[in-house]
């Protein structure tokens, strides 16, 4: 979830989402319990016990998959099944133990720390916006890709629904806020008619209703009955928008079409009411909650091909894009890599390591391109991020007593 803001969220959102270190469990997500790690920003310090839950969405089930984890021995998660546990196995030693813990706890501020970066990610694109809006250069908005932005605010509304079930207070002020401050970038884009205004104002309806769900079952205010269509509608939601913004993308170099999302809303429509009536097997269920955790990271991540796809349209309105959100997202995402690779979670690793580079990064490469940022500013990100990357990898390596780094990231993808 990648300021033209667009990753908000952040990216990140996507981040945001999955930054979550909280002192009982390291959720996901990018936020989202199909458990959604997703990007945005959120995070705080983790406790070495883990307790993960697939979103309620099926209620008939219990919760799927369930996490204890040790500092000595976090576990690692595989591939798509970066859900389901899988044990280190026997315990290092002393030394190593001593040295995972460092780790274990650095990685856990590291993460808590994106907060800030995420936090201040709108405010620059609001503020810029608003001097466009002002002085009357509205085509200048036209570089802040309105798609972009809705799959951003779908995946916050999203990771707000799991913090809000599992009532992590400071995740649910996080994602609260990156809700509203991306609905601020909209509603400026829809008075600047960078947006249509139809879906400005359907997505009006679904984040006024999100919200005042949300925080109607925070405060014990909702029936059960009706939070689970929510979690019902978010689901199917989230998977049928994700291959009709993918489409729409690239319109008009493909027809205009409402094909991608009606399939992808059947087949998940299907899917949700099959395991909902127990008619999935176990393995299906469980693999109905790894799509919509995906489905969340996938929204996240497509927010900066959107962008890029937007700066090569439209090479003259790259100064419409704010180098300071665009530094934001990179930070915001960056610090939540450590973390993910540390506890060897590859659908957060992914989600955050792609917003980093190709939404704060790359858009930084663009700006740079077109003379809009200075030289030191584009060698500083550049510098910055390369020496982030390699730390959190050498210093991983150690802290596992491993002898190459390339160890780590093939437990990450395939598991120990």
């Amino acid at each position: 979830m990648a300021e033209s803001v667009v990753a908000s969220s952040a990216s990140s959102c996507f981040s945001r989402s999955r930054s979550r270190s909280r002192s009982r469990a390291p959720t996901p997500s990018h936020s989202g319990s199909l458990t959604l790690r997703i990007t945005p920003p959120f995070s705080s310090p983790i406790n070495h016990t883990h307790l993960r839950e697939p979103l309620s969405l099926f209620p008939r089930h219990p919760p799927l998959f369930l996490l204890v984890q040790s500092p000595a021995t976090p576990t690692a998660a595989s591939a798509l099944d970066s859900d389901i546990p899988h044990p280190q196995g026997s315990s290092p030693p002393a030394e190593t133990s001593t040295l995972l813990r460092q780790w274990d706890s650095l990685t856990a501020k590291f993460s808590a720390s994106s907060n800030i970066p995420f936090l201040l990610l709108q405010l620059p694109q609001i503020i810029l916006n608003a001097r466009n809006l002002l002085s009357g250069n509205h085509s200048a908005l036209l570089a802040v890709p309105w798609l972009g932005m809705l799959t951003g605010l779908l995946g916050n509304l999203s990771l707000l629904s799991y913090f809000i079930k599992k009532r992590e207070k400071e995740a649910v002020v996080v994602q609260t806020l990156g809700v509203v401050s991306i609905y601020v970038v909209v509603f400026q884009l829809a008075i600047g008619r960078a947006m249509p205004l139809p879906i400005f104002l359907v997505t009006s309806l679904v984040v006024a209703t999100g919200l005042l769900l949300n925080f109607s079952n925070y405060f014990h205010l909702l029936p059960p009955s009706l939070w689970s269509i929510w979690e019902d509608f978010i689901t199917i939601g989230g998977l049928s928008v994700l291959p009709q913004v993918m489409w729409a993308t690239f319109v008009p170099y493909v027809p205009h079409s409402i094909l991608p999302g009606s399939i992808a809303c059947f087949i998940a429509f299907v899917a949700v009411l099959m395991a909902r009536t127990g008619k999935l097997s176990e393995k299906g269920v469980r693999f109905v909650g790894a799509i919509s955790g995906w489905t969340a990271t996938l929204l996240f991540m497509w927010m900066p091909v959107s962008q890029m796809w937007t700066n090569f349209l439209n090479p003259e309105n790259i100064k419409g894009l704010s180098a300071s959100s665009m530094l934001l997202a990179m930070i915001g995402n960056g610090l939540m890599i450590p973390r993910a690779l540390f506890i060897r979670d590859f659908m957060w690793f992914t989600g955050s390591s792609w917003a980093a580079l190709f939404y704060g990064y790359a858009n930084i490469v663009c700006l740079y391109s077109f003379n809009c940022i200075s030289r030191e500013f584009f060698l500083g990100a550049t510098a910055g991020l390369l020496s982030w990357l390699g730390m959190a990898l050498w210093r991983d390596m150690v802290a596992y007593g491993y002898n190459t780094p390339l160890r780590s990231i093939k437990e990450l993808v395939y598991g120990p």
